[in-house]
């Protein structure tokens, strides 16, 4: 054997141990890695941080459209010990989760109208609320006529499933009588501008109009909580309703809609004779807000804050944003925010202040 090949032959095998020795270490640093990531977070009470005061979760930013970075509309709030779901669309639940909500203190979701996209994550969170919340009793809803159908469906559609998790980890468990959602009606009658639908913990929350016919009634909410407040808008055109309701608020979140990216959708779409697609396209401007609708309606409000919210199209997260505002800024010379999906605001009690985090 030469001595340049017993030379190649010493440098191959150093290569093939230092290749074993950096994919065992490599191993070793992700195994480390995983078990710390359990050990701090798995189980642990992630709220448990947070100040009294309220903190809104954007769980879900996006619209119908699919996109994998924006989960279908869907804002969770914490006020002090109590946590309240509004809306959920598709995706948003196990976002919610990642966020290290805390599942185990929900006291109710509400729903703000029954379009598809903002119920069809709503059998995911009954099951989240039930297993991870380790609830003993089914889930209060609360929604517009018609939630009773909606649950009464999803009831029936997850019948099975329950069976299975109470046969697999047992009743002690999986509390059979904590599977499910029980309906609260929600109700605003004529001449009524808001109405308090909950009232308990020193959190208050009002129910209030928005307009998205023909879709009828449609919601809009204020959450109050030791001198902090929000106002959110559910799907709506301008309402004059919810402005005066979220009047003095500290923040708004208000869904938008930009006219012109939609409307550019509508015309690739009928270029590609997708005339049916097209049609729904210039169809939808027609009950939704603008960006521009929206900062009206917190400069009327005098909110401190504004966050657009449920956006359509679902914008990808960065550049797209400032032309996706248009010229709400012109409008609206308070602070002025476009969610993205893992989103955390918190308003502490006792201060004015508003703080944004992204958690992911």
């Amino acid at each position: 054997m030469t001595r340049r090949r017993k030379f190649g032959l010493v440098v191959a095998s150093l290569l093939l141990i230092a290749g074993v020795i950096t994919f065992a270490s490599r191993t070793a640093i992700a195994e480390w890695l995983f078990a710390r990531a359990v050990g701090r977070s798995v189980g642990a009470d992630q709220a448990a941080a947070l100040p009294d005061g309220l903190h809104v979760y954007v769980c879900g930013s996006g619209s119908p459209l699919p996109d994998a970075d924006r989960a279908g509309p869907c804002l969770a709030v914490l006020a002090g010990k109590d946590a309240f779901v509004f809306d959920a669309g598709a995706g948003s639940i196990r976002k919610l989760v990642r966020m290290g909500f805390p599942m185990d203190r929900l006291r109710g979701a509400f729903l703000s109208h029954l379009h598809s996209d903002h119920i069809d994550g709503l059998g995911e969170l009954m099951l989240q609320a039930w297993v991870g919340g380790s609830r003993a009793t089914p889930l209060p809803v609360l929604g517009p006529q018609g939630t009773e159908e909606v649950i009464g469906g999803l009831l029936r559609a997850y019948e099975l499933d329950k069976g299975y998790r109470v046969a697999h980890h047992g009743a002690a468990v999986v509390r059979p009588s904590g599977f499910g959602a029980v309906v609260v009606p929600l109700n605003l009658s004529d001449g009524k501008v808001n109405v308090p639908v909950y009232e308990a913990g020193g959190v208050r929350i009002t129910l209030t109009r928005a307009i998205h016919d023909p879709i009828k009634p449609a919601f809009a909410f204020r959450i109050d909580y030791k001198g902090r407040s929000v106002a959110i808008s559910g799907d709506t055109v301008y309402s004059p309703d919810f402005v005066t309701t979220a009047k003095g608020a500290d923040m708004m979140f208000h869904e938008a809609l930009n006219p012109r990216m939609v409307g550019q959708l509508r015309d690739a779409l009928d270029r590609r004779g997708r005339h049916d697609a097209a049609k729904i396209m210039g169809d939808i401007p027609g009950y939704h807000a603008s960006p521009e609708d929206a900062a009206r309606a917190a400069k009327v409000a005098g909110v401190k804050a504004l966050v657009l919210y449920h956006l359509v199209p679902s914008i990808p997260p960065g550049l797209m944003e400032r032309a996706f505002v248009g010229r709400a800024g012109d409008i609206y010379t308070g602070e002025m925010r476009v969610s993205r999906d893992g989103m955390l605001v918190s308003l502490p009690a006792g201060s004015s202040a508003i703080t944004f985090d992204q958690l992911f």
